[in-house]
């Protein structure tokens, strides 16, 4: 496994971070415990989750799941740069409906009650990386910091991260920031693929110059980069509804996406995986696995060299962006 620093930050964290999303819903707690295992013993020390996963299941499953890892002990919570969110609506003691005032969000009543919500589920005394799941506009950044300032200072946060951020929300958060001689943001989590590629014309140059990492989510969107028409061939997979519009309306590039794979010898999803590994910026992206053999798939991503005839050749299947103005005005 490589490691690499997050954004800024003396952090050392693996260039492939592990999601939990499935951990709960799709994935039950013991294969949970043995995916997280698998994780560590490939070197894999970076956990993302949040506090509305696992919804479907109860409140705060997914949470609940590593906390119950982590109290089997072995190193297992020292081992791991725990990462989690906060923003969604979450039932709380004395107000067991969401939905109820305060409930999400980032004013600092919730931001205090969403950290020691999730500290009791991870059964932890510090999350390494708290992240904000979306931007707030009704909360001043001066709020927003002063909340994090106080958990930082309490020793139950470390560093503090965004998602699904816009360029013009990392600049205006590490301003007011500065202001207080607050760190502020070291990472920003986003949508980015070969196919989905829009957060290189603002997001990705904002990151840089504020020095965040970006940790990329959906690295195969949805599956799509996972070699799909080969499962869709051998009726492995069926694709309907909105799944199927989105194969239909990629299935010539993904054709060549496929073709240019088997030349290499290499599978469709770990080329996905290695070419976000190569652009500038990005830190790792986020896998989620449901399965521990999906797990060992992923990784050979990591060990994947492409040459620059081979990102050229990305480039002119999936069209990448400019860093803007210059992506649309000239």
């Amino acid at each position: 496994m490589e490691y690499t620093h997050l954004g800024r930050t003396g952090l050392s964290v693996s260039r492939l971070c592990l999601g939990t999303m499935n951990f709960g819903p799709q994935t039950s707690e013991s294969d949970s415990h043995k995916i997280m295992d698998t994780a560590h013993g490939v070197g894999i020390n970076f956990f993302d989750t949040a506090n509305v996963y696992g919804r479907q299941v109860s409140v705060g499953k997914t949470e609940e799941i590593l906390g119950s890892w982590f109290a089997q002990g072995g190193g297992r919570r020292e081992r791991t740069v725990l990462a989690t969110k906060l923003y969604g609506d979450m039932p709380y003691e004395g107000a067991p409906e969401a939905g109820w005032p305060n409930s999400g969000r980032l004013s600092a009543l919730n931001i205090r009650r969403a950290i020691d919500e999730s500290l009791k589920r991870l059964q932890t005394d510090h999350i390494d990386l708290i992240q904000f799941h979306h931007v707030d506009r009704e909360t001043p950044w001066e709020e927003i910091w002063q909340a994090c300032e106080v958990a930082v200072g309490q020793g139950k946060i470390l560093y503090v991260g965004s998602s699904n951020f816009s360029g013009w929300h990392i600049a205006q958060a590490q301003a007011a920031a500065e202001k207080r001689n607050f760190v502020g943001l070291v990472s920003e989590q986003s949508f980015y693929n070969l196919i989905v590629r829009d957060i290189e014309r603002e997001v990705i140059p904002a990151a840089q110059h504020y020095g965040l990492g970006v940790i990329p989510w959906s690295p195969l969107n949805g599956g799509l980069l996972g070699g799909v028409l080969k499962k869709e061939r051998d009726g492995v997979r069926r694709y309907e509804g909105r799944a199927k519009d989105a194969l239909e309306s990629h299935r010539d590039a993904l054709t060549e996406y496929e073709n240019l794979a088997a030349d290499l010898g290499v599978e469709p999803g770990d080329l996905g995986l290695a070419w976000l590994l190569h652009r500038p910026g990005i830190t790792g992206p986020i896998i989620g696995p449901r399965t521990a053999d999906q797990l060992d798939s992923a990784v050979r991503a990591v060990d994947l060299k492409l040459e620059q005839s081979t990102l050229d050749r990305l480039d002119q299947i999936f069209p990448g962006h400019k860093t803007a103005p210059e992506d649309y005005a000239w």
